[in-house]
């Protein structure tokens, strides 16, 4: 009985650490310029994709939605390790919704 416990205690930490790590919606501006807010998403690094609701343009359209995707990588050479190669996180492609 005991290693039922100890297994459902684990089971029940990993769950909680995974459902812990999941990508939360991004709190950008909604109701903002959609230009303003894609611009500045892209200066941060990231790969924006625009969903549009409404044939407004850009420059009219407001944000109704953002959302995080999956991370961008790049490799870096590392000199001071050997030369080994390592990859760093250096955006995310960001979905907005426009309307």
């Amino acid at each position: 009985m005991k290693n039922l416990t100890i297994a459902t205690v684990t089971a029940a930490t990993l769950s909680a650490a995974f459902l812990g790590l999941a990508a939360p919606a991004l709190a950008a501006p909604t109701g903002g310029n959609a230009d303003a807010t894609i611009s500045q998403l892209e200066a941060q690094g990231n790969r924006v994709i625009v969903n549009r609701l409404s044939d407004a343009p850009l420059s009219e359209a407001s944000v109704v939605g953002v959302n995080r995707g999956s991370a961008i990588r790049s490799t870096v050479m590392d000199d001071f390790n050997d030369r080994t190669y390592q990859q760093t996180v250096t955006g995310h492609v960001i979905y907005v919704d426009v309307k």
